[in-house]
């Protein structure tokens, strides 16, 4: 009986023409045999000399869009002498692999849609296994085409012939597709189909200042002209969103054009994910109404080919933003869309591929520390991040994160998979993508937690659910508080090893419910993945209206300048307000928690300099415009002494900052100015008694999380005051709530004894 070998290989490997290249490897090795997708990868039974060296390859020479986490090999014998090397079908159910996220059209791809001679000229669906939709159309695993919203069109004889030649990019690219066989695009208007070419005339309705709801990959979109200042005035009154930033699509050409881009910058708009990037605004000016007040544009590049060839049609850039009502998720339907969308766009480019799973675009930013991720989604997404050294063993986990830019994360053989965004839940139809998002994740990677993982709140609706969950599958819920799950979250993103000793976490956000039953929100924390220590914090004051002081920043100055003993000032800079009622409310405590809140600081910072006088139209207006005024006083070179903070104990008083600052503001100092010391005060302030843990030896290094180190210019000035100390950073992970889940996953893993016993098949022997 010959003597083959079985290789296993796992990771990101189906929808990546994984198979076609092994099968291209395995001639060139001269191997005779089999490859497949099952459950837990790809599978190799292979027979022939140089096994390990072909063995070695199949991670060395991977496909673009392939990530692999190991190759296992164990002796296998087969019953007679294989005859050549095949691909054979897809066997088994549930899912040990990963899933592909989307991938943006590749350079291949997108010559064909440019060329004439082509029989995909000008063709919205060409893709290849190289790019193209796999998780917003996947619908089960295995990967093949029956399992996804493309099993409806069957595939003409020349696809065909494509997708059986092994030597062709498209050998078992599922979603193959052309215009004789493939999704039909169509521009309607009024709910009627309009005649002629969809994309030509959606060119020219752009180019008239009118608004179009585009179908992409994960949900709808609404574009227009961006350089149009009154079609840009017709989408915020349309879409009630007043001053919230637009994202923009354009070729990176066009891009340069309106802002700078490094090298590594132009490298991350490239990206297969295709995110939006923070770029600083430069060169020819765009109307201020794209993101009034804010020194930087996000853009993107095109992702799909309909993006390429509206955007060649259009020739220029695009306002490219989220198709949805104000709080709700995007749109994904047809149906859906022309209820939703239709009172804001004239136009309708749609297509007939299902939408499977709402995903938005990514948010990201590149820094002189490294890469930040505002917003985890598309393209991202469900792709896998490794769990540090120590939790190998770890159980299977499920943890639910918090109420504000929810996600969920799930952990399972040393691999966490963090969701996508999934949004505020508050919004009921946010609440039911929750819901359906857990089913799905886990229903999609056949998941089976023996341990749950939530936030302390018991009144987030992630936290009954989680309860819920738990009691009816018989696992322990682990409830872990809301900063520690952001240390936990940052210390995981950055790898450190679970034995690897206490850190110092200052953990800076809007809110989280704490252990003393206050809430918390400006924290210094010491301790590891097991528990933690509070060891400072900022003042706490009160949340005059509790949500309201959320919404309108002036409450919060109302709250610090009364706390700091300056009640006059606050009678001269909010007069008009009804301060002796609010104040009767802070004193009573009726509707007015204490909060350490740094978000809070914020707000009421920007409130003080004129940067926030009435509610906010989004989350995060009020610092957001502090952070541009803080970057502009910056950059004009003068040094800003950091304004100064007391320490009374635990406590990090900032009185003194506020004495300082009404003081600069009666003498007519410049804005920016206060702005920049007051980044640099604060950094200061929350940095000296964390840089003190790790000289003492009290912790082994600094940790940064929560929503304000979203702030570059807080990051920056806090690496400033932590020069020479090891500081764990936000990578890979949103430092926002959009991490917590992970840090709640860790948390309840590193709290756990070890992996339970789950029958899953035994792993084949690593490879090297």
């Amino acid at each position: 009986m010959p003597q083959g070998r079985a290789i296993r290989v796992r990771g990101q490997v189906q929808g990546v023409g994984f198979r076609p290249f092994v099968w291209q490897l395995a001639r060139r090795f001269g191997l005779r045999g089999e490859v497949l997708n099952d459950p837990e990868g790809v599978l190799i039974r292979a027979f022939g000399d140089d096994l390990d060296a072909f063995a070695t390859a199949l991670a060395a020479e991977a496909p673009p869009l392939a990530r692999v986490d190991a190759v296992e090999t164990a002796p296998h014998r087969f019953d007679s002498p294989p005859d050549g090397f095949t691909i054979a079908p897809s066997c088994g159910t549930g899912a040990e692999t990963r899933v592909t996220p989307d991938a943006a059209t590749c350079p291949a791809c997108l010559a064909e849609i440019r060329d004439p001679a082509q029989r995909r000229h000008g063709y919205a669906f060409t893709n290849c296994t190289h790019c193209g939709p796999r998780f917003t159309i996947l619908r089960a695993l295995p990967y093949d085409r029956a399992q996804t919203s493309m099993a409806p069109f069957g595939i003409c004889p020349a696809c065909r012939a494509e997708y059986e030649d092994p030597a062709d990019r498209r050998f078992h690219a599922q979603p193959v597709a052309c215009p004789a066989c493939g999704p039909r695009l169509w521009l309607e208007i009024d709910a009627a189909e309009f005649p002629g070419d969809p994309v030509a005339e959606a060119a020219r309705r752009l180019q008239a200042g009118q608004i179009l709801a585009l179908k992409g990959l994960g949900g709808f979109h609404l574009a227009c002209d961006a350089r149009n200042p009154a079609a840009l005035a017709t989408l915020r009154a349309r879409k009630r969103r007043p001053a919230k930033p637009f994202a923009l699509m354009a070729p990176l050409e066009t891009i340069r054009a309106h802002a700078n881009v490094s090298d590594a910058e132009a490298t991350l708009l490239a990206d297969p994910a295709a995110p939006i990037v923070l770029l600083p605004r430069a060169g020819a000016p765009l109307p201020e109404a794209i993101a009034p007040g804010l020194p930087t544009l996000g853009w993107m590049l095109p992702y799909t080919p309909l993006h390429h060839l509206l955007l060649d049609a259009f020739g220029g850039p695009l306002v490219m933003t989220s198709g949805n009502l104000t709080g709700e998720p995007q749109a994904i339907g047809n149906d859906e869309a022309r209820a939703k969308l239709g009172p804001f766009a004239d136009a309708f480019l749609m297509h007939d591929r299902d939408i499977v799973r709402r995903l938005d675009d990514p948010v990201e930013r590149l820094l002189p520390s490294g890469p930040m991720i505002l917003r985890r989604a598309r393209g991202r997404v469900p792709g896998t991040l490794p769990l540090p050294p120590g939790f190998e063993d770890a159980a299977e986990v499920t943890a639910f994160g918090g109420q504000m830019k929810s996600a969920l994360c799930l952990i399972r053989n040393g691999q966490a998979l963090l969701s996508h965004h999934l949004g505020d839940l508050d919004d009921a139809l946010t609440w039911e993508e929750f819901i359906r998002a857990d089913a799905d994740y886990a229903e999609l990677f056949d998941h089976r937690p023996t341990l749950m993982a939530c936030d302390l709140h018991p009144g987030y609706r992630a936290s009954a659910h989680a309860a819920a969950r738990a009691g009816a599958a018989g696992v322990p819920l682990v409830e872990v508080q809301h900063h520690h799950a952001h240390l936990a979250a940052a210390m995981g993103d950055a790898l450190w090893p679970r034995d690897g000793g206490p850190v110092a976490g200052i953990v800076l956000d809007g809110l989280g419910l704490g252990t003393d039953g206050t809430i918390w929100g400006g924290e210094l924390l010491l301790g590891d993945y097991r528990a933690a220590t509070r060891i400072a914090h900022l003042k706490p004051v009160p949340l005059i209206g509790g949500d309201a002081a959320n919404r309108e920043p002036w409450r919060n100055l109302l709250a610090q300048l009364d706390a700091a003993g300056l009640g006059a000032e606050a009678d001269r800079l909010l007069s008009g307000r009804p301060l002796p009622l609010l104040r009767q409310a802070a004193a009573s405590g009726i509707n007015a928690p204490l909060s350490s809140s740094a978000g809070r600081l914020f707000d009421a910072v920007a409130a003080a300099l004129g940067l926030a006088g009435g509610a906010q139209s989004y989350e995060g207006e009020a610092a957001i415009a502090l952070e541009g005024m803080a970057l502009e006083g910056i950059a004009t070179g003068i040094a800003a002494a950091p304004y100064p903070f007391a320490r009374t104990g635990a406590q990090i008083d900032p009185a003194p900052m506020w004495r300082a600052l009404i003081a600069d503001l009666a003498a007519g100092r410049p804005v920016p100015e206060i702005a920049a010391a007051f980044h640099a005060g604060l950094a200061r302030a929350v940095c000296a008694p964390a840089r003190r843990l790790v000289e003492e030896g009290e912790a082994r290094a600094v940790a940064l999380s929560g929503g304000c180190f979203q702030n570059a210019t807080l990051l920056a000035l806090c690496l400033q005051e932590l020069e020479g100390i090891e500081v764990l950073l936000h990578h890979a992970t949103p430092a926002n709530d959009g991490g917590l889940a992970l840090g709640q996953a860790l948390v309840a893993a590193a709290r756990h004894p070890g992996r339970a016993a789950t029958g899953r098949p035994s792993r084949l022997r690593q490879h090297g």
